[in-house]
């Protein structure tokens, strides 16, 4: 999504962007945007009403709205959303869904004593992770693994584990053709991806604003999947595949 942004705000305008990418999570960035550091970059709607002002997000809209107003206050804007929501979510393969008839967390929930959970680390202990679900849907598992990132989806595809915590647009979920259960009482917050500026940097260059707008619902969850699955299934670099998007999509030339 960097990547995305700085090849649009170079085609549409004549600034040259300088990239700073992988700084080590959102509370990092939120800080450099805070510091002027950097002044712009894709941030996520739930992430920005719960984890950075401790509210609670609500509907799509609702948190969206919220967000705008209360990034507004500190000298940010948020711009047009781009279309996919990267929220937390419950993925199985395909089989298991099929011998469970598996389409929805509370249909897990009622099979949940037979399988096994792989999930990261935090979402183990998080309210807004396995105790929540607990709480919401009467999930419990037989076993819960805690794991690295990397290692959930092949111990997924290894049969080590039934059910597996993951965001919508992780590449993993195309590469494995993994079904992602629909959370039905919708626990997860909604977390639509989007580009967050900082004020003073739109009024000293207006022209950014138009440029990421055109980027408004042009990355819905399955696309992002594919990208993200260039680069961790098809080894591609992350700006390859940015720029080629870009210019399938008619927004940039070759």
């Amino acid at each position: 999504l960097a990547h995305i942004m700085a090849d649009m705000i170079e085609a549409k305008t004549d600034i040259a962007v300088d990239r700073k990418v992988n700084l080590g999570g959102s509370n990092v960035a939120l800080k450099a945007l805070q510091n002027n550091d950097i002044q712009m970059y894709p941030d996520y709607t739930g992430t920005i009403v719960a984890n950075y002002y401790q509210e609670e997000p609500g509907t799509s809209a609702e948190s969206l709205q919220k967000a705008m107003e209360l990034t507004k206050q500190d000298g940010f804007k948020l711009l047009k959303p781009f279309g996919m929501n990267n929220t937390y979510t419950l993925a199985v393969t395909r089989e298991t869904a099929e011998k469970y008839h598996l389409k929805t967390f509370s249909d897990l929930a009622k099979v949940s004593g037979k399988l096994v959970l792989g999930c990261e680390f935090e979402f183990q202990d998080r309210p807004d992770g396995y105790p929540g679900l607990q709480q919401v849907y009467g999930l419990n598992f037989k076993e819960v693994k805690g794991m690295n990132h990397g290692i959930k989806y092949r111990s997924l595809n290894e049969d080590e584990v039934d059910v597996v915590d993951a965001y919508a647009t992780d590449g993993q979920i195309k590469v494995y053709d993994l079904v992602i259960l629909e959370d039905d009482k919708e626990f997860f917050p909604a977390y639509d991806g989007l580009s967050m500026v900082r004020q003073d940097a739109l009024d000293q260059y207006p022209g950014i604003e138009d440029a990421l707008n055109q980027l408004a619902g042009l990355i819905d969850d399955g696309t992002m999947q594919e990208l993200n699955a260039k680069v961790d299934s098809d080894g591609l670099k992350a700006e390859t595949v940015a720029h080629d998007f870009l210019v399938s999509e008619g927004l940039i030339e070759k």
